[in-house]
């Protein structure tokens, strides 16, 4: 099997647009939307702070995105977290992407571990 180039980059790329197909599907069921646009700009902020720490021009700048993309990915779950709990818009979908950002947290959190023993 082929090993993928950047596999944290393209995950959170992947997951952004299920949390965007994810918040649309919540609009069509719900009357105030305010938590399901909480959950949009957290977990599409995940990958977008990925792809700006490719970008940084420091190991420093690169750490303090992935640490962003860290702390979105957490806000993430809070939001997911209640989904499931309320139990009453598709929780089902909201656990499988439950268990996806939490595997991306770790990740995350792995790779500033990893870039801060390097320095």
């Amino acid at each position: 099997m082929e090993k993928r180039k950047n596999h944290i980059k393209d995950r959170t790329f992947e997951f952004s647009v299920k949390i965007v197909k994810f918040y649309f599907s919540l609009l069509s069921e719900l009357r105030y939307s305010g938590p399901a646009k909480q959950l949009l700009d957290a977990g599409t902020s995940i990958g977008a702070n990925v792809e700006e720490a490719q970008g940084g021009l420091t190991k420093k700048d690169f750490i303090h995105c992935i640490n962003i993309a860290k702390k979105e990915s957490r806000e993430t779950i809070y939001w997911l977290k209640i989904w499931v709990a309320v139990k009453l818009f598709k929780h089902k979908e909201a656990k499988l992407l439950l268990t996806e950002v939490v595997e991306i947290k770790n990740i995350l959190t792995a790779i500033v571990k990893s870039a801060q023993s390097n320095k």
